[in-house]
């Protein structure tokens, strides 16, 4: 009979595997709904408002949260130009390229941690940021660029989504004090708020598409969608809940895999040997930022 600790902890690494399952193949449901006419940005803003909408359905005195905790609004932020940068990234651009650039999480946590909780950069994480900027670098620089720098918007959105990531992990361990279900909606409200507000400058820029009229097949998928992101999100707190950060840090890398061979066989993403370089750095610098301390 297995023990009940290790059940649980079976049953946490299943669920942070499922989190990272979905995200990893979220491109495809992204490109699907453009194809018909839904722009990544309005079908964001959609799955985000169904998510708060059930939020405030089983938590109705959420948003009193925000109102006793002003913080929680700098997470509003991080975690919609999160959502903003990484399902319009992957939307547009090659998805390997895309996920790599996105998890440039050494880098900014390193650059972040010292002014907002005061950690002062150790030898080894200076390391670990030079080791993920030369990814980055090998990963930028093609033959047909002199200089290793974004080249597309694909490759910006990428790098803003992954810095906001960042800042929202940070902000999530300060504002660790505030109730969960504040967080939760910071999070949910974040997304489609962002992601609307980006919609409708992007339609006045000429940019963003209207959203089409609604159809069962389109309203069917979002709905598809939206559950799909609402159970991948419930499975992170249940997971990261109740395993180690380090543990759930080296799970939820394996977000990367399901992007990357998703990508790959479908025809969205290419693996040439720059990027497998680069990419190996980059995914280096993670894991070792993701090991214990005491095992470094």
């Amino acid at each position: 009979m297995l023990c009940p600790q290790l059940t649980r902890s079976a049953l946490a690494a299943a669920a942070l595997t499922l989190n990272a399952f979905v995200w990893g193949v979220s491109w495809w449901p992204f490109r699907a709904l453009q194809d018909q006419g839904l722009h990544p940005l309005w079908a964001t803003a959609i799955i985000y408002v169904f998510a708060l909408f059930c939020l405030l359905m089983l938590r109705p005195r959420a948003w009193r949260g925000l109102l006793q905790h002003p913080m929680l609004w700098w997470l509003v932020l991080a975690s919609g130009l999160t959502n903003v940068g990484f399902n319009w990234a992957v939307t547009v651009g090659d998805v390997v390229r895309v996920v790599l650039l996105f998890y440039l999480m050494p880098a900014w946590v390193v650059l972040l941690a010292w002014p907002l909780l005061g950690e002062k950069p150790s030898t080894g994480s200076v390391l670990r940021l030079l080791l993920a900027l030369t990814g980055v670098v090998i990963v930028l620089k093609t033959p047909a660029s002199p200089w290793p720098v974004p080249e597309s918007l694909a490759d910006w959105l990428a790098l803003m989504g992954g810095f906001s990531f960042a800042l929202t992990n940070i902000l999530l361990r300060k504002l660790n004090q505030t109730p969960g279900e504040a967080r939760m909606l910071a999070m949910f409200g974040g997304g489609a708020v962002m992601a609307t507000s980006a919609a409708v400058l992007g339609m006045g820029l000429g940019v963003v598409m209207a959203p089409p009229a609604p159809g069962m097949a389109l309203a069917g998928l979002v709905l598809l969608v939206s559950l799909a992101f609402l159970a991948g999100n419930l499975a992170l707190q249940y997971g990261a809940a109740r395993l180690s950060a380090s543990a759930t840090s080296l799970i939820m890398l394996s977000e990367v895999i399901f992007a990357s061979v998703s990508s790959v066989l479908l025809g969205a993403g290419e693996l040439s040997t720059r990027t497998l370089l680069g990419g190996a750095l980059i995914l280096l610098a993670s894991l070792l930022s993701a090991l214990p301390a005491r095992r470094r």
